[in-house]
């Protein structure tokens, strides 16, 4: 067979970097597929000497897409090092912020970089499977998913005086109180919200029903999960202790977030730069788990609000109680959780401490040493810093949602290769389910790998003998 080129446009519908080879066996069959991350590791190192209170202003930089995850991660670990909890207001405004960033980020996510492949098909013209295509296709819906999105910024525009890369929380607190004229506005639109998320469950369910023959067989596979908690087991993406579930849903660990390497190991593999966290008791890889919408409902009991409750009921009946282990339910868990923080936004706002001006800790007892864990979008993600007694960085440990994920997406990759590419002529729309694979994950891979540079996906098919056969490259 002749070795091809083939570059497809337009650009791949995930943030980063990563390369997919499929191995192919002499029946046309794969025999293996790998998701390679190859990106430059760097930004732990060059963190190294900066003060710890510059620190919530340079991870964002990290990443455009969720830099307020990052934001709350590094104000939550600075709180820990110079010894300084928040007052309540304080933690109200950066959960309320967080909020924020769950709404545009998954609203982005489901409409607008999954949605293609669910409403156009994954076989659909590349050429018009994407936004634009969306557009065509249902203006009226696409108005409402970027509306949807521009809320959830708005809510972290108010508070952190821009949409990206917020000034907002420092160690012990934030920088700005909430006015009540604020307040309103935001309540003004968390309505609208929450009916135009509604439409998206309805979507997804709809498209679930008619397309089980392709969720029962795309990406199954068991695992552990991983989330933080409420003290009552509910889901929690700002604050509390995180909660291991083995694959049956049994409870593996209950800890305080700052345990974390007593509990998180991390495994290399010489085909990826991005390494493979994993339970430490169970070893790798008997102890992968998943993080994530898929991976928080899996390990929590219950949501505290009403609409996002009614709906993880229903999820959870998916497989009858135990958890849900199909990729392209990522997608189903990922708008009730943007229920649960629309909802969350009014429990918020309606707390009479939101409009406190106590805001700021300044009674310091340094530590040296501080964690700080919340659930981004995409998961778990763990910030740790090492200081000398001035607050100056030595060590700098992160551990980013897409990283917990590794494991899973290089599984989701080899099971949806073996499945869709089976000895028939290898289609466009075959090697988009493998992308789609990883892009069920909403990987941040720049996050991952802390990349620098151009940012193309390229899937490599390759015969037993390892000679390429085709090369399909989309450039970023």
């Amino acid at each position: 067979m002749v070795a091809q080129k083939i570059t497809i446009e337009p650009v791949t519908r995930i943030e980063g970097h990563a390369k997919v080879t499929i191995q192919m066996n002499d029946d046309g069959n794969v025999e293996h597929a790998y998701l390679h991350i190859n990106e430059f590791r760097g930004f732990e190192k060059f963190c190294e000497g900066r003060m710890v209170f510059e620190m919530p202003t340079i991870t964002p930089r990290i990443c455009g897409i969720c830099p307020v995850s990052h934001h709350l991660a590094s104000a939550k670990a600075g709180d820990a090092v110079v010894g300084a909890p928040p007052p309540r207001p304080a933690s109200l405004l950066r959960d309320l912020m967080h909020m924020g960033q769950i709404i545009q980020s998954h609203g982005m996510h489901f409409f607008e970089l999954a949605g293609p492949d669910l409403l156009l098909g994954f076989d659909s013209d590349p050429a018009t499977r994407n936004v634009v295509g969306l557009i065509q296709a249902n203006p009226e819906l696409a108005l409402k998913a970027v509306n949807l999105r521009k809320y959830g910024q708005e809510i972290i525009r108010i508070l952190g005086g821009r949409r990206i890369h917020p000034n907002f929380a420092i160690p012990g607190g934030v920088n700005k109180a909430l006015k009540a004229e604020e307040r309103d506005i935001i309540l003004a639109g968390v309505d609208e919200a929450i009916a135009t998320t509604q439409v998206g469950v309805q979507i997804i369910k709809d498209w679930a029903a008619a397309n089980m023959e392709d969720i029962n067989k795309f990406g199954v596979f068991p695992s552990g999960y991983m989330s933080l908690v409420t003290p009552d087991d509910s889901l929690e993406l700002y604050d509390g202790n995180l909660r291991m579930v083995d694959r049956n849903g049994e409870l593996l660990e209950r800890f305080d977030p700052s345990t974390y390497l007593d509990y998180i190991a991390e495994h290399v593999e010489n085909w990826s730069y991005l390494k493979f966290p994993y339970y430490k008791k169970m070893g790798y890889p008997a102890g992968v788990y998943r993080v994530g919408p898929l991976g928080r409902l899996n390990a929590v009991k219950q949501i505290d609000t009403p609409l996002a409750n009614e709906e993880f009921k229903i999820f959870k009946s998916l497989n009858g109680g135990k958890p849900v282990e199909n990729t392209l339910y990522f997608h189903y868990a990922r708008l009730i959780e943007t229920l649960f923080a629309l909802e969350r936004v009014k429990v918020l706002l309606d707390d009479p401490d939101i409009l406190s001006n106590d805001v700021l800790n300044t009674k310091h007892n340094f530590q040296g040493e501080g964690v700080g864990v919340i659930e981004a979008p995409r998961g778990t993600l763990i910030h740790h810093y090492w200081t000398n007694s001035y607050g100056q960085l030595e060590r700098v440990n992160l551990i980013v949602a897409t990283g917990h994920n590794n494991w899973a997406m290089c599984e989701a990759v080899d099971s949806v290769a073996k499945t869709y590419i089976n000895g028939q002529e290898i289609r466009e729309g075959l090697l988009n389910r493998v992308e789609a694979a990883v892009r069920a994950h909403d990987p941040c891979l720049s996050c991952s790998t802390h990349a620098v540079g151009q940012m193309p996906i390229i899937i490599d098919v390759v015969d037993p003998e390892g000679k390429t056969v085709k090369t399909l490259r989309r450039d970023g």
